[in-house]
């Protein structure tokens, strides 16, 4: 991996945590306490500075109420699956809702809680 990749990743998972923050409704510091994790440390990795390690992308994913998987997607350490393998297809989707700029934050939010009601209320069919 040459550093601009490196760096284009570690921007995307910035990006993308941030935007989570948000959509939570969090600050930097309330994310930082409920993750136990410092302040300047999820402001690195949101400005796309810091190499997270497993723990932190773990414990971030739990206080943001988002599939650890999904962290590690974004990371680039954990690649989608194969054909026939399950995809985690709605990954793909929130954050096509998130990066959509049309949308307030709100109408993300709003969008993102009824998608995973409905995968919720499918998973719980089968």
């Amino acid at each position: 991996m040459t550093g601009k990749e490196d760096t284009w990743g570690r921007s995307a998972l910035g990006r993308f945590i941030k935007s989570q923050r948000q959509l939570a409704q969090l600050s930097q510091r309330e994310l930082a306490k409920l993750a136990n994790l410092s302040d300047p440390y999820v402001s690195q990795l949101e400005r796309g500075r810091h190499n997270p390690s497993v723990n932190a992308l773990r414990s971030i994913a739990e206080a943001l109420n988002i599939r650890p998987e999904t962290m590690l997607k974004y990371a680039g350490w954990l690649e989608t699956g194969a054909a026939g393998e399950d995809a985690d297809e709605h990954v793909d989707a929130e954050a096509a809702i998130v990066a959509d700029t049309r949308l307030t934050a709100e109408q993300q939010s709003a969008l993102i809680s009824t998608y995973r009601a409905f995968l919720d209320a499918n998973s719980t069919n089968r």
